[in-house]
This record gives structure tokens, C-alpha cells and sequence, in this order.
């Protein structure tokens, strides 16, 4: 039970309460009587404004519904729906051509593509790694995933193989090759490396000098010139660092005694306070801003054992370094970070206002994060997130441009509240609702001057797609969803968009996660589509998963691939408004019942940690063991694609609840071996967590927007308030 203080017309969490005014507060010029009283009008004048807005999302919706139920076995003829969904303000006519004036963004994000992380805030070590991962060991990404094919050495688990650590170093020497050429050997034949009048010369084995083939790509190096314990070069915006050292157990293997090359590999890590984390109440939303101002202030820091040793993981320090005519330098070392915040739909009993009505999330999360943020931006700080003097906050779930602009009057309000200068804080628009997808351009320009990310959440936009869509028919099969035409031209219509409106060399286009941690050879060979499609940044799982994204980065300029093909014919409202659906299509009852299997199983597998353990994204197994990232976007997406075959008769709810009890089964066998893992299969009834299964598929239809956050919320407090009770 959350223990309240009265504050004016404010009822305030004690925890939240004593935390801003002790460990926040002190570090910035705000008065506690200031703060407090102008947070409590900014509730209470936009508050309102927020709950116009969802209310509003509901009506269109209803109106939606009863065009598909008045058009029911009949196709749907695509112009006459487009017409309706002008007409009804779902969709807005275009303004004229514009580009974002956003100023005093940071190079990582203007200037320079390369890999995304995105990270839980709940878990301090998580956040820490992902915050250090601008830098990364290539030698130890391939060689501790299937990057390299074990079957090409041992075990990568086994200790070190030599024949598989050659595969590594000849791969690495590629690399080289590809991205910082010599003139004309390749670096597997450099003996050593050294400096001389501003220059990098290499020594071959034969005995011959060399150089870059392109000079500029030197940008330093560490140690003694004739003697450097590191080289660092550059490539499309991203440096390499090669070391040096032939006294290492790798580098004695090595003629130019090579120890390890390190890439620069997470430029920005988004620090999330949303589907990665499972925070319901005032005592997890706290911990959550004390983890955001630990990393603000620099002083977090997390103990851990690994392999039988002690760890501590603190920040990273900046790299230093000599440039090539040996003055000082420094690179960076850590990622830069965004915030992302919640959404506007969900409420916290962190505060409470107006006859004890819950404050809106998400002006809670604008409010304490941007303070927090502001910490950053004091002169003297010995870490150091923008240098650009700015504060991001990526904005989810939101729904086309009256609710991007109040996001931005939200933020507006936000500045003015804590003394910021007007466009301080920029605004990550995550493209990932229906009505925000095809209004793009128009939510842009609601946030035009703040704008610096706009990015493709293929899994919550395909959940939404669902949601949108549900009275229209069934939806084909879940894995055939991505072969439909929407799709593709959601993904093109971003980029098409993005670019239309000056992202190039001004603000980030980015694409989605790769959700298969454990497949980094398939990731390689894959995930290069993403630059290709002219995303200057894209998700990956891990930071060793950063490491080899960033490879991608280094083959393909981005920039002058968004040149390529920023004057294309833009992608087609019309394919995107096409919705999946089946088309009647005669499936089996084998097909019907391993779908609905599949979809059962992710449910369960995700929501039993949800629930239970209070853990927001995970590595889950699927139905066939597959290690996948999951978090609440692949859960909106599975329980509104059984929610939907339900309404639709392509099953039944007797097979759907059998379903569910069976894979529940298999889940708790998946879970065995973890110690915290509290099995459901055993006491159905009593279950909460195979509850909230339930609910989020046979509740499913009247869930606001498909969203999971409103059952999941409250049948984890359910789990919390009875634990506290033992």
C-alpha cells in the first residue's frame, strides 16, 4: 500500500516525495515550494488534456468498428475505406513540405549512423553495460557467438581454441581490409605499426613499408609513436581501435602482435523506462529514477559474480588518446542516452490529484526524468551525457498528431516548470500505432522543432494493425503478417517520410530489434538491410550484439544511401491501410491448433516473469527453444491474434483455455532450472500470472488499443500486495 503525503492539492507517494526533495532537488537551483507548486499546475491543466485525447482514440476506434461491421461479407473496397477514414479525422490531410529545425543535437545522432540499444532502467547492470557499450570487443563478439561456426573449432564455451581463435583473426583482418585499406597489402601481412610525422606506417613481413590508402582515415594512437599500444582509425564516422600488445596471450599468436580490435559500437542507448520494465507502482517507479540519476550523476555502480569472481561494474571513462601529430584527444566512452518514457494511456498512484485520481504516467516520467536529465547540463560535471546542452526522451504509443503535439506542449511545459530554455528537450517519436503511421508527416511537424528520432516498431504497430482491424475478419497466420503488403510499405513510408521532412544529417531513422540474441551469424548476414533501407540507427538485443551491427556500419555509408534514395517515388497509403486479413482461408485443424500453441506458449513464457517475477524483458524460450527477446509489444501482437481468431470462430474458447493449460505446462518445464521461477501449471486456480494469461487473450478485444499494460499492471500489484502480506 502506497503511503501518501499531502503536497497542496497533491497527494504524493512519501517514497517519491522524499527522493525529489533529497536526492534530486539538491543538485539543481529549484526550490522545493517552487517545483512543487508549479508540477501541481502542470497536472492539473494538462491532466484534462490527456484524458480528451484517449477518450478520443476510443470514439474513432468505435467508428472504425462499425464501418467493418456495416461492410461484413463483403471485400473491403480500399478507396471507400481511405474516404471514411478522412472523414471521420483518422487520417489528416498533409501540410506542405518542411523540414525539422531542431538545434543543438548531439553528432551521435545527427551526424553519425551506427547501432541502438535499448535497456531496462529497472536493472542497474543491464543499464550500465549498455551505457559502457560504445566500445566492444570485436575479437570476443565473434568469438563467443555462433558468428563463427563451432563446428569450425570447439565449443565456444570449452576454452580457448586456437583453430577457431585463427578463424577469428583472419575475419577481423578482412574487416581491416574492407574498411581501412593499406595501399596495397592487406593487414594480415603488417609485422608492426608505427608513427612518424603525422603518419601511419606499417612494416610487412617482406620487409616493405605501407600506408592507409586514405590518410584521413589515422586518427590517433596511444603509447610511444615508434612504439603505439594502440592505433585508432576511422571509418564513415566510426573509429577502430586496434591494440597493441605482444606481451598478451592473443597478441604473442600474432606477427603484428595484435591483442584485440575494439569498434565503436553503441552510439546511443535508449534507457527505457517503458515495455522493458515491469514498474506498477510508486516503489518501482522510484527505484527507476534513482537508477536514471545514478547514471546522469555517474555514480552508479552494480556487484556481480561471474565465473566464480567478484565484479563491480561502474560508468566508463572517456577514451584518451594522441591524434597523429600528438596533441590530446579523447573519444567518448559511453553510449549517448535517451530516455524513453511511457506513453499517455497508463496512470501512477506515485501521485495522486483531482478526488485522488491517478496522475498520467507519462507527465509524471516528463517531469522527473527531464529533472533529472537537467543535472547533466550543469558546467563541471565529471560525466558527461550531451555535450550539446540537450535532454531526449523518446515518446511511445502515440496516436497521430493532436497527441504528438501535446507531448510537445507537454515538454514545452516541462522547460518552462524547470527553467530549461525552450527546446531543450528533444522528442523520439516512435512509429509504432496505426493513426501515427499514416499521419507521419503531419506528426513530425507537431514536434518540428524538438524532433531528433523517428524509428519502425514493427511488433507494437503489428499488434495495433490487429487491434485496429479486429471486426473486419480474421487475420492470417502470425508469421505470415510480415509477408503481407502493409508491411514493407510501413517500414519504406518511415524512411520515405523521415527524409522528406530534413532527417538526413539532423535526426535519426531508425528500425527495429533483432529479437534472436543467441543468432548472431544470421543477424550478420541479415541485419546489414537495415542501413540498406536507410536507417542511420537500428535496435539490437546486446552490446556484443552493438559490436557486430556495427560492422554493417562500416561497409555501408548511410548517409549517402539516404542521398540514393531520398528522391524515390514514396511508399503507397494504400498498401499500407491494407489490412492482413485471411480471406477466408481454409486452415487445418493441425494449423488452427499450432497457432494457436505458438501464441499460447509466447503468453505464458513472457507474462509468468511479468507477473511473478517483475521482469520486463527477458531472453524467452519459444515453442521450439528458441531464445527470443521479449517484451510487451510481441505479447500485444499474441494475445490480440487469438483474441482476434476468437471473434472470429476460427477456434474456440474451450480449445483456446485447454491451449493455455497445456502450454502452461510446457513453460513451467521451459523455467525448471531457474531457482525464482514460481510454476503455474500446478495450481491453475490459483495462478495470477496464467490469470493475466487468460485475461489479456479473453479480455483482449476491450483492452485499449490492444495495449497489455492495463491487466498486466494490475495483476502484478495483485502479486505484490499479496507477498507483502506473508
Amino acid at each position: 500500500m502506497t503511503q501518501h503525503i499531502v503536497n497542496g492539492r497533491l497527494k504524493v507517494a512519501k517514497n517519491l516525495f522524499e527522493f525529489i526533495n533529497n536526492s534530486v532537488l539538491s543538485h539543481l537551483s529549484l526550490t522545493k515550494d517552487s517545483f512543487w507548486n508549479g508540477f501541481e499546475k502542470l497536472i492539473y491543466d494538462l491532466a484534462p488534456k490527456n484524458k480528451v485525447l484517449l477518450n478520443k482514440r476510443t470514439e474513432l476506434q468505435s467508428k472504425i468498428n462499425s464501418w467493418h461491421l456495416s461492410q461484413k461479407g463483403l471485400p473491403i473496397n480500399q478507396s471507400a475505406y481511405k474516404n471514411f477514414l478522412y472523414e471521420i479525422g483518422y487520417i489528416v490531410s498533409e501540410g506542405p513540405d518542411f523540414s525539422i529545425e531542431t538545434a543543438n543535437v548531439d553528432t551521435e545522432i545527427s551526424q553519425i549512423a551506427g547501432p541502438q540499444l535499448v535497456v531496462p532502467i529497472s536493472n542497474s547492470r543491464y543499464a550500465l553495460n549498455a551505457t559502457n557499450a560504445r566500445w566492444g570487443s570485436l575479437y570476443d563478439a565473434l568469438y563467443g557467438t555462433d558468428a563463427i561456426e563451432p563446428q569450425d573449432g570447439l565449443a565456444t564455451n570449452s576454452g580457448y581454441d586456437p583453430v577457431r581463435g585463427e578463424k577469428v583473426v583472419s575475419w577481423v583482418r578482412d574487416f581491416l581490409d574492407e574498411s581501412v585499406p593499406l595501399n596495397t597489402a592487406s593487414h594480415s601481412d603488417v609485422k608492426s605499426y608505427t608513427v612518424s610525422d603525422g603518419n601511419l606506417y606499417v612494416s610487412l613481413e617482406n620487409g616493405a613499408a605501407e600506408k592507409l590508402q586514405d590518410r584521413s582515415q589515422f586518427s590517433g594512437f596511444s603509447g610511444d609513436a615508434s612504439h603505439p599500444s594502440s592505433i585508432i582509425l576511422n571509418n564513415n564516422g566510426l573509429h577502430i581501435e586496434i591494440v597493441l600488445d605482444k606481451d598478451s596471450p592473443i597478441g604473442k599468436r600474432d606477427r603484428a602482435g595484435i591483442s584485440d580490435v575494439i569498434l565503436e559500437s553503441a552510439l546511443t542507448t535508449i534507457i527505457d523506462f517503458e515495455d522493458s520494465i515491469a514498474a506498477v507502482d510508486s516503489e518501482d517507479k522510484v527505484a527507476c529514477y534513482k537508477n536514471w540519476l545514478g547514471l546522469i550523476l555517474g555514480t552508479l555502480s552494480t556487484e556481480f559474480s561471474k565465473n566464480g569472481k567478484r565484479i563491480k561494474r561502474t560508468l566508463n571513462r572517456d577514451k584518451f588518446f594522441l591524434s597523429p601529430n600528438g596533441e590530446d584527444r579523447h573519444l567518448h566512452g559511453r553510449a549517448l542516452l535517451l530516455v524513453r518514457n511511457v506513453g499517455h494511456l497508463m496512470t501512477s498512484d506515485a501521485i495522486l490529484f483531482d478526488e485522488d485520481q491517478e496522475i498520467p504516467e507519462g507527465i509524471l516520467d516528463a517531469v522527473i526524468t527531464s529533472m533529472i536529465g537537467m543535472i547533466d547540463l550543469k558546467p563541471g560535471q565529471d560525466i558527461v551525457n550531451s555535450r550539446e546542452g540537450s535532454i531526449y526522451i523518446v515518446k511511445p504509443k502515440m496516436h497521430g498528431p493532436e497527441e504528438v503535439a501535446f507531448a510537445d506542449t507537454l515538454f514545452l511545459n516541462v522547460e518552462d516548470l524547470l527553467g530549461l530554455q525552450r527546446g531543450t528537450i528533444k522528442m523520439g517519436i516512435m512509429d509504432e500505432e496505426r493513426r501515427t503511421t499514416v499521419n507521419l508527416k503531419e506528426c513530425i511537424r507537431a514536434a518540428k522543432t524538438r524532433v531528433v528520432f523517428i524509428n519502425t516498431g514493427f511488433l507494437d504497430r503489428t499488434g495495433d494493425e490487429i487491434f485496429t482491424s479486429m471486426e473486419s475478419g480474421s487475420i492470417v497466420r502470425k508469421n505470415n503478417i510480415k509477408k503481407t503488403s502493409w508491411i514493407s510499405a510501413y517500414e519504406d513510408w518511415n524512411v520515405d517520410i523521415g527524409l522528406s521532412c530534413g532527417f538526413k544529417g539532423r535526426a535519426q531513422i531508425g528500425k527495429g530489434m533483432w529479437a534472436m540474441p543467441d543468432m548472431m551469424a544470421n543477424m550478420i548476414e541479415t541485419k546489414i538491410n537495415h542501413p540498406k533501407e536507410g536507417a542511420n540507427t537500428a535496435w539490437v538485443p546486446s552490446p556484443t550484439a552493438a559490436t557486430l551491427h556495427s560492422t554493417h556500419y562500416h561497409k555501408l555509408n548511410v548517409f549517402n544511401r539516404q542521398k540514393e534514395i531520398e528522391n524515390r517515388e514514396r511508399a503507397n497509403l494504400d498498401d499500407i491501410l491494407t489490412i492482413p486479413l485471411s480471406d477466408g482461408a481454409n486452415w487445418s485443424a493441425e494449423d488452427i491448433q499450432n497457432e494457436l500453441d505458438n501464441n499460447a506458449q509466447g503468453i505464458l513464457g513472457y507474462v509468468v516473469r511479468w507477473v511473478n517475477q517483475g521482469i520486463g524483458c527477458s531472453k524467452v524460450p519459444d515453442i521450439n527453444n528458441v531464445g527470443l527477446m521479449e517484451d510487451r509489444a510481441t505479447l500485444r501482437i499474441s494475445s490480440q491474434h487469438i483474441a482476434n481468431w476468437l471473434h472470429h470462430g476460427v477456434c474456440g474458447k474451450d480449445q483456446v483455455l485447454e491451449t493455455l493449460k497445456h502450454m502452461a505446462k510446457v513453460v513451467d518445464q521451459q523455467n525448471a532450472e531457474d531457482p525464482e521461477y514460481e510454476p503455474m501449471a500446478t495450481d491453475l486456480d490459483n495462478s495470477i500470472a496464467f490469470k493475466a494469461a487468460c485475461d489479456l487473450v479473453f479480455l483482449g478485444r476491450e483492452q485499449p488499443s490492444g495495449y497489455t499494460e492495463p491487466i498486466l499492471h494490475s495483476r502484478r500489484r495483485e502479486v505484490k500486495m499479496m507477498k507483502n502480506k506473508l
